[in-house]
C-alpha cells in the first residue's frame, strides 16, 4: 500500500487522540468537582472511573449502535471515522464481529452501571465500595480477555500488528493495556483494604 496515499498518522488519527485527551480532561474536572475531599489515591481512582464510564458511554455505546444497525465500516460521521481508524489495527471492529459486539454490549451496560455506582460509593464512603470495585475490575479484565483470547487462538488474523507503531503500540497495546493494568491495580487495592479490615476484626476478637 502506498504510504503517501494512506499516511500512518492522519488528521483522523490526531482528532481521535485529541478526543481521548479531552475525555481524560473531563474525567479530571469531574474528580475535582465531586471528589475534592477524597484522599490523593482515591482521587486517582475517581479520575480513572470517570474516564472509564465516559469512554464506555461516549465511544463504545455508539459502536454498539452502529454495529446493531449495520457495521462501523458502512457508517458515516465523526464517531464512525474514529472507529474506522481503530479498525486499521483490529479489523473485527469494522465488521460487527459477534464476539466483539457481545462483549461491548456487556461493557457498555454493566461496566458503566458498576462504574457509576462505584463513583457514588467512593465519594460517599459507602461500605460496599470494595465489593463494587472488585466486581467492576473483574468485568473489565474478563472483557479484555474475551476480546483478544479468541483472536489469539486463531493466530490473530484480524490484528494489524505489523502495520505501524501507531496501530500496534498506541491503539492495540496502550489503549487496551490500560484496561488491564488499572483494573489489576484496583483489585490489589481492594485486596489490601479487605485484608486490613480482616486483621482489625481478628485483633478485636
Amino acid at each position: 500500500m502506498d504510504s503517501d496515499a494512506d499516511p500512518v498518522f492522519s488528521a483522523v488519527s490526531a482528532v481521535s487522540l485529541l478526543a481521548c485527551a479531552l475525555q481524560g480532561a473531563a474525567a479530571y474536572l469531574l474528580t475535582r468537582r465531586f471528589g475534592g475531599n477524597s484522599s490523593t489515591t482515591d482521587q486517582w481512582v475517581l479520575t480513572w472511573l470517570f474516564y472509564d464510564v465516559i469512554v464506555h458511554v461516549t465511544l463504545e455505546g455508539p459502536f454498539v449502535v452502529m454495529s446493531w444497525r449495520g457495521s462501523v465500516e458502512t457508517s458515516a460521521g465523526p464517531l464512525a471515522q474514529l472507529w474506522q481508524e481503530y479498525g486499521k489495527a483490529d479489523r473485527r471492529w469494522l465488521s460487527s464481529d459477534p464476539n466483539i459486539v457481545s462483549v461491548e454490549i456487556l461493557t457498555v451496560v454493566l461496566c458503566s452501571a458498576l462504574g457509576l455506582a462505584l463513583i457514588h460509593a467512593l465519594v460517599h464512603d459507602k461500605h460496599y465500595r470494595h465489593f463494587l470495585q472488585i466486581s467492576l475490575s473483574v468485568c473489565e479484565l474478563y472483557g479484555g480477555w474475551m476480546t483478544f483470547a479468541p483472536e489469539w487462538l486463531q493466530g490473530s488474523p484480524s490484528l494489524n500488528q505489523a502495520s505501524s507503531w501507531l496501530h500496534l503500540w498506541v491503539y492495540l497495546v496502550f489503549f487496551n493495556g490500560i484496561w488491564v493494568l488499572v483494573p489489576a491495580l484496583l483489585l490489589l487495592q481492594s485486596w489490601a483494604a479487605l485484608r486490613g479490615l480482616h486483621r482489625g476484626k481478628t485483633r478485636a476478637d
